[in-house]
């Protein structure tokens, strides 16, 4: 599975987490705002009992008003309830909805109250018309009955237990919402905790699965930098895998082109070596026939003639040096083992065989280190031995000093010869440069080149400050390990 895919998938599970979240949440909140509509209704169903049944107190309140005192001001109030009750009762039974034990309450208030108006009426018109006697003994026979009391007890009795119910389905409603919103809050959460979940272990397994591959092809790149031309196994199809491949394919065609070139090298060395060879014999000759010459016609000789024949074994001395620093920078891309070097004498060995007794020497107490020997060993034997050449003079002066810092040695090689113009600084380190066509010591120009070629090779560094006439000071890092 490539791994976009598998990142559109853990994507995807977490938006789909996320919209069942939310569709979930969307019907708990339904719920919620059904409940709180039910509280709210509950709440009118309340507020609509207590005025019918207010307005009906009022009314029976009137009615006894007007029958203690004879002041029709009593009968507004109940004049004006025998028109609003009906009105409250009907809008109650369209609030109350279908429950039928309201709906049966309401209709018996309805049915007293009813009963109970047209009694008073019937005890108003006596009142008002004069009729003392039929009202006298209608309102004793029915005072005595305790009509009125026990209608106005009942209505009471029933706008009691109407209350009672409501009260009971509005706890009910409220136990319900608060469930509601307890439910959407356990949800919501439980979908938080999954999103999360999954957004996680879909990050780690990810970021693990990146982590660790891109990691192989790193210490992979870091091997083909050392020259271990491995591979990376990476049997994922997905977009890595075709880093993954080009990698290794170019893993393989460098060590493919790494052994050509080895081997093209050792054949190129066998020829160098055999190129010297048969050089060599030449030069010998060429130097053995002159001396033939000299010893045997020496008589014979003009002054010029022997100013020439003088001329030809420099020349093939030179030649021969030539060969020799070819080969010795051929060798240095040859891989020598590491060793315990004590730099102190293996710089005193080198003097010794190289710098005059005449000149003075100062080498600063100077490391031991784990090194290529043969490597340093050249380094130090060109840069002494460039020293050496270009101080034209018996009071020649070289100074080798070593300062260390936290990753390498810095190595000084000063002396106090002919010095090297700044326009020349980098270009004395190109293979057969030398300061000058001739002097009285031959240059082959290969010996700054091997030592710039060593410090390339080791990624150090080497600088000359010099100023002509003022002698050449050369600075060379190398690694402690």
């Amino acid at each position: 599975m490539k791994l976009s895919t598998q990142i559109l998938l853990a994507f995807s599970l977490i938006i789909l987490l996320s919209l069942a979240d939310s569709y979930v949440n969307y019907m708990l909140s339904q719920k919620v705002q059904h409940n709180v509509n039910l509280m709210s209704n509950s709440e009118a169903v309340i507020r609509n009992s207590n005025r019918t049944h207010k307005i009906i107190i009022d009314m029976q309140s009137s009615f006894r008003g007007f029958l203690l005192t004879e002041d029709t001001t009593f009968l507004d109030s109940y004049y004006s309830g025998i028109k609003d009750v009906p009105i409250h009762l009907r809008e109650l039974k369209k609030v109350v909805g279908n429950d039928p034990r309201q709906q049966s309450i309401l209709d018996s208030i309805k049915t007293i109250h009813t009963n109970w108006v047209e009694y008073s009426n019937d005890l108003i018109t006596k009142r008002r018309t004069g009729e003392v006697e039929a009202y006298q003994r209608n309102f004793e026979g029915r005072l005595k009955k305790q009509v009125g009391k026990k209608m106005n007890d009942e209505i009471s009795d029933k706008f009691q237990r109407f209350d009672r119910l409501e009260y009971a389905t509005r706890r009910n409603h409220q136990e319900k919402l608060l469930k509601s919103i307890d439910n959407n809050n356990t949800i919501s959460l439980i979908f938080l905790i999954l999103a999360v979940i999954v957004g996680v272990i879909s990050t780690i397994y990810i970021i693990m699965l990146i982590t660790k591959r891109i990691a192989s092809m790193v210490r992979l790149a870091e091997n083909i930098s050392t020259g271990k031309f491995t591979v990376v196994n990476d049997t994922k199809n997905d977009e890595l895998t075709g880093l993954s491949q080009s990698l290794n394919i170019m893993s393989g065609k460098l060590s493919k082109n790494i052994r050509e070139l080895e081997h093209r090298n050792a054949e190129l060395n066998k020829f160098a070596y055999v190129v010297s060879h048969d050089l060599k014999a030449p030069i010998r000759g060429i130097h053995n026939v002159i001396k033939w010459i000299e010893e045997d016609l020496d008589d014979e000789l003009s002054p010029e003639l022997k100013r020439y024949l003088s001329i030809i074994p420099q020349r093939t001395m030179r030649m021969e040096a030539l060969i020799n620093g070819l080969l010795d920078y051929a060798r240095i891309s040859h891989k020598t083992p590491a060793e315990k070097v004590d730099i102190n004498a293996l710089v005193h060995d080198i003097a010794d065989s190289i710098v005059p007794r005449s000149f003075r020497l100062d080498i600063d107490n100077l490391p031991t280190i784990h090194t290529e020997r043969l490597k340093l060993e050249q380094v130090f034997a060109n840069l002494i031995s460039n020293a050496v050449k270009y101080i034209q003079h018996d009071e020649g002066h070289i100074s080798i000093t070593c300062n260390e810092t936290i990753k390498y040695y810095e190595f000084s090689v000063k002396d106090n010869g002919i010095g090297i113009d700044p326009e020349y600084h980098e270009k004395i380190f190109e293979i057969f440069q030398t300061l000058r066509e001739k002097n009285e010591k031959e240059s082959t120009g290969v010996g700054l080149a091997i030592v710039k070629k060593i410090m390339d090779e080791r990624q150090e560094t080497i600088i000359v400050k010099s100023k002509s006439g003022e002698g050449a000071e050369f600075i060379f890092t190398w690694k402690k390990s």
